[in-house]
């Protein structure tokens, strides 16, 4: 993989949805920061458990192994920080939440979805955006197991809207009638999170 120079102010051309690649008031870096908030979660794949809950007909509990035998898809895609950062070009395998729902039984009051994780974290997003905008639950990062300060062993990825979107250490989806935002929502940040209309903080 090709790495981005740190010092270019922008990643020039169109990205695979038809935008400019590099959003607005974003640096092109090849490196990868690690920005968490609170103690960084140690859930292995044998313990790990992901629950369906809320505006659905009878919750679900799967374990890593059910996930493991849904449809798998590589996404290669670009990930935007709202402090500014991008980083380009890298390959996300899992499962997109486009295909996990066909697993599930919704109910017609499923408007929007809520993101649970392992240490208490919530990001919130409408149905449109993660059928329609690439969301991925993601287990691999360029063929290698995702790392845990990244998120491992499963994270969701946002690749059309700034990161905090997608929750690290993702273990529940909410299907929730009305929005409601998620933690870094209730402390300021933009819900629809837009990073071409650099919709990141009020």
């Amino acid at each position: 993989m090709a790495l981005v120079d740190p010092k270019k102010r922008f990643v020039e051309g169109i990205n695979y949805f038809g935008k400019a690649k590099t959003p607005p008031g974003q640096i092109a870096t090849a490196k990868f920061p690690v920005l968490t908030y609170g103690d960084t979660p140690n859930i292995s794949t044998a313990e790990w458990q992901f629950h369906i809950f809320g505006e659905v007909e009878g919750d679900v509990v799967w374990t890593w192994d059910d996930i493991m035998k849904m449809p798998q898809t590589t996404l290669h895609a670009d990930f935007h920080c709202v402090t500014t950062w991008s980083r380009f070009d890298d390959d996300w395998t899992g499962v997109m939440f486009k295909d996990l729902v066909t697993f599930i039984k919704l109910k017609p009051s499923a408007k929007f979805v809520m993101q649970h994780a392992y240490g208490g974290y919530t990001t919130n997003n409408s149905m449109d955006v993660m059928l329609n905008e690439d969301v991925i639950l993601a287990h691999t990062f360029n063929g290698q197991p995702l790392p845990r300060t990244h998120g491992g062993p499963m994270r969701v990825f946002t690749p059309r809207r700034y990161a905090w979107k997608g929750a690290k250490w993702v273990n529940g989806l909410e299907f929730i009638s009305k929005d409601r935002p998620g933690f870094w929502e209730q402390n300021g940040y933009n819900t629809a999170a837009d990073p071409w209309k650099e919709e990141r903080y009020g």
